[in-house]
């Protein structure tokens, strides 16, 4: 089955490229090894999030590298094996969290963050998928008072870039969302993001609009992708064999290890994630997503009930699971939020694929005539993956993005 290209991988960023490469004229076949819409992009907190312009740091002060450190922490825990192996990638993460690169990078960043509901927003529109928007907005919730007038200065700077919000006190938070237990200092309420009932729904809902426009869906191993004699890509699908002159790998953290195979490496610090769903108490609701401030997990109403999502672990995509960090969540999370029983056996495991400069990759993957790679988005692939794909789409057709690409190429990984 001859294509004019090949997308590996049918998360948000995989299918984003999928349907803008399609919409520049190209033919195009999209495999996973799952159905679309079931790796990282199913379990995330469901936020389309316009107002991020600054990807996530590595805090550098003192008491959180002393307090990371004994591995108790809510919002960041560690294997230490892991870490081990990562220990040159975590030290360039520490350095371009230092303020002067951090606020470059931020500057980069914002100019694909400015499009992310734009983009998305077409794409709903084509897909007719009104019924997954949840709301509008989440909110930022504070314990205390100075920790959140410091935040209150953050939103404003991101006020004048264009990011709106609402600053409400304690009185208001509990007239926002009654059914919280306790008395808080105040919250954020971001006003421009869009709540999502189910990503993963999302993502499923534009991968049908990209094969409703002659697309095609397929399940395969994209690890058996391979060059023929006449330069093209192959790779073996449930249904038969696959074959493009140029090929996009978008596999989030298993990008690089299809890459490697053709003398590509970047270094991937992967950031797992787990969530589990709650059924909701009667009569008492949440109106909004929530984030703790405090302790960095998020409670989203969603399509299967309240969904609990953690920060981040930081250990290797194949190491076991240790669901400690949702059970240290949920604990915290019950004596503030109305959740009910846990709904699933098992908390659900995902993982980010972050970069040590908090910067996607895209672009032509150096010295691999035809193979192009999408990966790195950390936490915001599902926010980000429309936008990477039109500018991707862009790139592989010869046409000008709209946007400078320079700073998010793979070549900044080359060796």
């Amino acid at each position: 089955m001859k294509r004019d290209v090949i997308v590996l991988g049918a998360g948000m960023v995989g299918v984003g490229c999928a349907l803008h490469l399609q919409a520049r004229g190209l033919s195009v076949a999209l495999l996973d090894r799952r159905a679309p819409g079931l790796e990282t992009s199913y379990g995330n907190a469901g936020i389309i999030q316009r107002e991020a312009i600054a990807p996530y740091a590595l805090p550098r002060g003192l008491g959180f590298l002393l307090s990371g450190m004994s591995n108790r922490r809510v919002d960041v825990r560690y294997h230490a094996s892991g870490v081990a192996r990562l220990l040159g990638s975590l030290w360039s993460y520490y350095r371009h969290s230092a303020p002067g690169a951090y606020q470059r990078i931020s500057r980069e960043y914002e100019t694909l963050i400015a499009h992310s509901l734009e983009t998305h927003e077409r794409l709903m529109h084509d897909a007719h998928v009104e019924h997954l928007v949840a709301g509008r907005g989440y909110l930022m919730l504070y314990r205390s008072e100075r920790e959140l007038h410091e935040f209150f200065k953050i939103a404003d700077e991101r006020a004048r870039m264009g990011v709106h919000h609402v600053k409400l006190n304690g009185a208001e938070v509990a007239q926002a969302e009654p059914a919280l237990i306790g008395d808080f200092a105040g919250a954020v309420r971001w006003t421009d993001p869009i709540a999502i009932s189910s990503p993963g729904d999302l993502v499923q809902a534009y991968a049908r609009l990209f094969a409703q426009r002659h697309g095609t869906l397929h399940l395969g191993d994209a690890m058996t992708l391979r060059r023929t004699d006449a330069g093209h890509w192959q790779v073996d699908a449930a249904d038969g064999v696959l074959e493009a002159p140029q090929v996009v790998v978008a596999l989030g953290p298993w990008t690089t290890e299809l890459t490697s195979r053709y003398g590509y490496t970047a270094p991937v610090i992967p950031k797992r994630g787990y969530h589990m769903h709650y059924t909701r108490l009667p009569g008492k609701p949440l109106h909004s997503t929530v984030i703790d401030a405090e302790y960095g997990f998020v409670v989203a109403p969603m399509k299967d009930g309240l969904r609990l999502t953690t920060g981040a672990e930081l250990a290797m995509p194949d190491a076991p699971r240790t669901p400690t960090q949702i059970d240290a969540a949920e604990k915290i999370a019950r004596a503030v939020f109305p959740l009910g029983e846990r709904v699933e056996d098992e908390p659900w495991m995902g993982t980010r694929p972050c970069m040590p400069d908090m910067k996607p990759v895209f672009g032509a993957v150096p010295s691999v005539p035809g193979m192009w790679c999408a990966f790195g988005h950390g936490h915001q692939g599902f926010t980000l993956g429309p936008i990477t794909g039109e500018l991707l789409a862009a790139m592989v057709t010869g046409a000008q993005p709209r946007v400078d690409v320079r700073p998010f190429s793979p070549e900044r990984f080359a060796r």
